[in-house]
């Protein structure tokens, strides 16, 4: 009888519940925002404005007003899509996932309507973030890019 056989069994069952916990998908019942370590207003998305630097991996908007958006310590998320205000709430994670939730915007007509609501898009569909310095880049949760913000002086 080989001796190994419950240490390989632990190995499995932890290398499993690894996998099931990358393998989740961020909660969509619109609860209260959320982070593994507890607190989100030690988050580094907290607190911070950040204005809209590219859709996709390189395309710029020109726009009324530069799209942006800051969250608060409750959770919540407001800004501006480049024409329209913004507000919502938002749920983070130290595993670098990113939920926007019951996100509402204001309906004032605009010329560049349609990429404002590609802003938008993009952060319904935001899955997964990275903060690179003053860089925040979106994921969706196909791993394409869906953009990126700049932290505002």
């Amino acid at each position: 009888m080989n001796k190994r056989l419950p240490g390989r069994a632990l190995l499995l069952a932890l290398v499993a519940m690894t996998l099931a916990a990358c393998s989740s998908q961020p909660s969509s019942t619109g609860s209260a925002p959320r982070t593994d370590s507890g607190s989100i207003d030690s988050h580094p998305i907290v607190g911070q404005r950040w204005n809209l630097l590219l859709v996709g991996t390189d395309e710029r908007l020109s726009m009324p007003e530069t799209p942006h958006f800051s969250v608060g310590a409750d959770g919540r998320v407001t800004g501006s899509d480049g024409c329209n205000a913004l507000n919502g709430q938002v749920s983070l994670d130290n595993g670098n996932r990113i939920e926007f939730g019951n996100l509402a915007t204001t309906r004032r007509g605009c010329p560049q309507l349609a990429d404002a609501q590609r802003v938008t898009d993009m952060l319904e569909n935001a899955y997964r973030f990275l903060i690179d310095h003053d860089r925040l880049i979106f994921f969706g949760p196909d791993q394409r890019v869906l953009g990126g913000w700049r932290q505002a002086n």
